[in-house]
């Protein structure tokens, strides 16, 4: 089994690492990570400790779920590869169901994508729109693109899917760009060239100032990005470097100066940009990044 695709994943804030195993086609997930996540525990070796005792606790009743265990290198904190304990989708599964709190059932409605709400529905759509191929189509650096991806994600979850907004909006005090005269700015940042890393970043930044959806913009405009640095540069984001806090706070400074964010995007560029994982991932920081973000207000 190889052990280079690698994925992090969040739960309200908190990371569980994931490994591919090309072998038989599934992820291997950090044991650790979840017991953490499911006793809202920072302490790495609180949670080494708990899994330890839980451990011992399930093979006195003669539980699977301790066979069930694999050991795999993970990367921490340090940046250094530890062996650490792994489970399989049902292995998670199975330990969620042997906590003995409430939060458990929200943990499993992420993990096994079941989630019901707007993001959670519109992740698993995420997912799909590589699964499926469809990615393929969309139109790269266009309106028509940027549309035909906002239209996949939320079809069916708001009714303006796809549809450019008539409204204003504002975010933090920020407001963005008037809707009177939305088509005309749209028209011109679609004519923005495409051909060296600085001219694609530019025009996603002024996509991202013009903000042409009433919600969803930035997880939309991020594969729109993707998709013209892999058409045009061979390369793409690798999310899973980029901070959130620093993502967010580039992006804000980006209105006035998109030196920041140009130079966070630079370092985090990558040439997989045929990789499964590497789009997953991506997605997986795409909505963490939206998290708890401040509330688009429309006026009138």
């Amino acid at each position: 089994m190889t052990d280079t695709k690698v994925s992090i994943r969040f739960f309200e804030d908190r990371e569980v690492r994931a490994i591919w195993d090309d072998e038989n086609s599934k992820w291997w997930f950090s044991v650790l990570d979840v017991v953490g996540v499911l006793n809202q525990q920072d302490d790495y070796e609180k949670s080494r400790n708990y899994w330890k005792y839980l451990k011992t606790k399930l093979k006195k009743e003669n539980n699977e779920l301790v066979s069930a265990t694999n050991q795999l290198k993970l990367q921490s904190a340090d940046g250094k590869k530890y062996k650490t304990d792994v489970l399989d989708s049902d292995g998670v599964i199975r330990l969620a169901k042997n906590f003995p709190n409430n939060r458990a059932t929200k943990f499993l409605d992420w993990f096994t994508y079941s989630d019901t709400s707007v993001d959670g529905q519109s992740k698993k759509k995420a997912y799909t729109l590589f699964e499926s191929g469809l990615i393929e189509t969309i139109g790269v650096g266009t309106i028509t693109g940027l549309q035909q991806i906002h239209a996949y994600l939320f079809g069916g979850l708001y009714d303006f899917a796809g549809k450019i907004r008539t409204v204003n909006i504002a975010k933090g005090g920020f407001q963005f760009a008037m809707a009177h005269f939305l088509p005309q700015t749209l028209s011109q940042i679609e004519q923005m060239p495409e051909d060296t890393f600085d001219a694609i970043v530019d025009k996603y930044v002024e996509m991202n100032i013009a903000h042409p959806f009433r919600e969803g913009n930035g997880r939309t405009t991020r594969i729109w990005l993707d998709l013209m640095l892999k058409k045009n540069l061979q390369k793409c984001v690798d999310w899973s470097q980029i901070d959130k806090k620093q993502y967010l706070d580039a992006m804000t400074h980006s209105v006035a100066n998109a030196t920041i964010i140009k130079s966070l995007l630079q370092s985090a560029l990558t040439d997989r940009i045929a990789d499964r994982e590497m789009f997953m991932k991506g997605i997986d920081y795409s909505y963490y990044y939206e998290e708890q973000d401040e509330t688009i207000i429309e006026e009138e």
